[in-house]
């Protein structure tokens, strides 16, 4: 047997060969979705359908399945969750899955969701979903496809397949239970606040922002919560998202409108608490299990923290609120802070999920897992979308999208292939509610700390507790160790009726 130290050095020698050459493409697929002219679309297709092949090739490299082997049996893989214990299970488990897809299907899903993406851009602008239609059924198809490539366990589902690329382990009909018990709390709770006498004024966050300074505004408060802008930036798309390339080089992105200051605001907050994470793991266990974020529920955890938990709390704009009433005089001239707060925190049925409030988000994920899991069994066909989202929707919501634009086609998600991605915001809600509540037990007087606009120490222990870890436990797994406790949806609820039955005097 070769020298297992050897063995182990080659094998993650390997695989951050294949990290480097997919962060390649991740810079390339973000400048997609920023700079890049629209007419180059169909060349940045093929670019990325080129990437993703040869990444494939590496990924599924006969020789780490050897070098996997070899470490097998030996000293490197023995004991509990040490540093190689977790690279060699987390790369096999990769391998595994990488190896049970062809290579033509990997490249073809990139050109076509590559593609799919421009053509979701137009017609979600158009408000036309018949114009994407053709484009979501081939993602469907290569999605079904995929599912049927990976396989799953007897008594599944194939959707279990594309869900376990995000979040590991997960099984779809486990999701749909705990998603149930949630539904369950949040109905009564959202008929509570829904027949309130006290109302928040929200046309207080529909006058005149300007964008300047809500673009200085953002970036403000997404340095001072700790996202560092030395190895970073933020930029403006369609969709907002986060894109980690590496060591030193973490990109945002937003989207402005000069007559509601939640979107952009917000939103920033929420893909800094994206790029915090992507800052936190360990820089120099880039390209291995132990320097990539555990799931995609746990990312998510992390931006809903400090987007709401942090950034919607009376606390934080103790500290902010004079900063804002000092940039945006004219339209926060004769609002309290209390006020202000109150409209922020405001509770009311609306159609975009980005732009939901935290009780009515979770249904918002719901509609769009059962979707899913539909449209990826057959059950539902691509072009019967627009029906199906509308009705679901006025029978969870009490009101329906006038235009597809505000119905089916506002995510970018399902044009971009990532069927199985949605489950995981609502279980990032459940997450950074336990771990708040955690964190809080352990810095007693951590709110007391965001009204004097310090911190650092939230995020240290976010660092060492989750991000620093990588993926040395399974998300299920992390949740215990870092809160004593599974995943449960008391915290979330706890958190919930905390804020918002004092605010709206139930």
């Amino acid at each position: 047997m070769s020298d297992p130290q050897q063995c182990y050095d080659e094998l993650l020698g390997l695989v951050r060969r294949a990290s480097l050459l997919g962060s390649c493409g991740s810079v390339l697929g973000w400048d997609r979705e920023t700079y890049m002219p629209p007419a180059g679309n169909e060349h940045r297709a093929e670019q990325l359908s080129l990437l993703a092949g040869v990444a494939h090739e590496w990924n599924v490299n006969p020789r780490i399945g050897e070098l996997l082997d070899q470490l097998q049996d030996s000293e490197l893989n023995d004991g509990h969750d040490s540093d190689s214990v977790v690279n060699i299970r987390e790369i096999r488990r990769g391998y595994e899955r990488a190896r049970k897809l062809p290579q033509r299907l990997v490249e073809e899903m990139s050109r076509v969701t590559a593609l799919a993406q421009h053509h979701w851009a137009r017609a979600r602008a158009d408000s036309d979903f018949a114009a994407f239609s053709p484009w979501l059924r081939q993602i469907v198809e290569l999605k079904r496809e995929e599912a049927a490539a990976i396989g799953f366990a007897d008594g599944g589902e194939p959707y279990d397949a594309l869900l376990d690329e995000y979040e590991p382990g997960a099984l779809s009909a486990e999701i749909a239970s705990v998603f149930s018990a949630l539904r369950e709390e949040l109905v009564p709770l959202l008929e509570d606040m829904s027949g309130a006498e006290r109302r928040p004024d929200t046309s207080i966050l529909e006058r005149d922002y300007p964008v300047s300074k809500q673009k200085e505004f953002g970036r403000e408060a997404a340095s001072a919560i700790g996202f560092d802008f030395d190895c970073g930036r933020l930029d403006i798309t369609t969709h907002p998202f986060c894109s980690g390339f590496g060591p030193g080089d973490c990109r945002l992105t937003t989207r402005y409108d000069q007559n509601f200051f939640s979107s952009a605001f917000f939103g920033t907050l929420h893909e800094s608490g994206h790029g915090m994470y992507e800052q936190g793991l360990v820089r120099e266990a880039f390209g291995t299990p132990l320097g990539t974020a555990v799931s995609l529920g746990i990312h998510e955890s992390q931006s809903r923290m400090w987007e709401n938990l942090v950034g919607r709390s009376p606390q934080f704009w103790q500290h902010f609120y004079g900063r804002a009433q000092q940039l945006f005089s004219e339209s926060l001239s004769g609002v309290s802070q209390d006020e202000f707060v109150f409209a922020i925190n405001a509770v009311s049925p609306s159609f975009i999920r980005v732009e939901a409030d935290e009780v009515t988000y979770n249904l918002h994920i719901m509609l769009r897992f059962d979707l899913e899991r539909d449209l990826i069994s057959g059950r539902l066909q691509p072009e019967d979308v627009p029906t199906a989202w509308n009705e679901r929707f006025t029978s969870d919501f009490g009101i329906t999208p006038e235009s597809d634009a505000d119905g089916c086609l506002q995510d970018v998600h399902w044009s971009a292939g990532l069927f199985g991605y949605f489950p995981t915001y609502a279980l990032g809600n459940m997450y950074a509610a336990q771990f708040f509540a955690a964190a809080k037990e352990q810095i007693t007087d951590l709110e007391d700390q965001f009204a004097r606009g310090e911190f650092a120490e939230l995020l240290q222990w976010l660092r060492e507790h989750i991000h620093q870890q990588g993926q040395r436990f399974p998300a299920n797994r992390l949740v215990e160790v870092v809160t004593g406790s599974p995943l449960s949806n008391r915290p979330l609820m706890d958190q919930l009726s905390g804020r918002f039955r004092p605010l709206y005097g139930i």
